[in-house]
């Protein structure tokens, strides 16, 4: 009779759902860039500014908890889209507000909720203490490896910023 094989250790576990939430998200992102013509950093942005009008870059930063430059630049790739606009406060014209346009509507409308949605809600549905647990574990996990210096930018969007920048500086440097 075969032997049945041992339960994986914990790294492997460990290991299969970090790949399992990759793979979900950059499937994700490529079915948004196909399905839509818009990456999965842009989907998600348009959700959170779909859910409140008017908000300055900042605020969206916190609603996607990320850095406000990550945020800026996937903001400026749906403003040239067409998807989203930017206007200077009635109250205060120091202050740049951000809408999302009947278009960003339109295109929310067909499209699923984003994995980043998806995966905020799970983790609003656990228990503050596993949360917490969970946060310190991965950021020892992340100091352990070397990558805490890293810049936390959205799922797969630097990917798609660093060919620009590499065709800037060539020709810059062609000058």
């Amino acid at each position: 009779m075969p032997r049945q094989p041992a339960s994986p250790d914990p790294i492997t576990h460990i290991l299969d759902a970090l790949r399992r939430l990759t793979r979900h998200i950059r499937k994700a992102d490529r079915q948004a860039e196909q399905r839509l013509g818009i990456s999965g950093a842009q989907l998600f942005t348009l959700e959170q500014l779909g859910r409140s009008p008017a908000q300055s870059v900042n605020e969206l930063a916190e609603l996607t908890r990320t850095h406000q430059s990550s945020v800026s630049v996937v903001v400026s790739r749906l403003v040239q889209r067409g998807l989203a606009a930017r206007r200077q406060a009635a109250e205060d014209a120091r202050r740049v507000e951000l809408r999302i346009t009947p278009a960003g509507q339109a295109l929310l409308r067909r499209s699923p909720a984003s994995p980043q949605t998806r995966m905020i809600a799970a983790l609003e549905r656990m228990p503050s203490s596993a949360r917490e647990k969970l946060a310190e574990l991965l950021e020892n996990m992340v100091r352990e490896m070397g990558a805490a210096m890293e810049p936390a930018a959205m799922f797969f969007e630097e990917a798609r910023s660093a060919p620009a920048r590499a065709r800037r500086r060539r020709r810059t440097s062609q000058r």
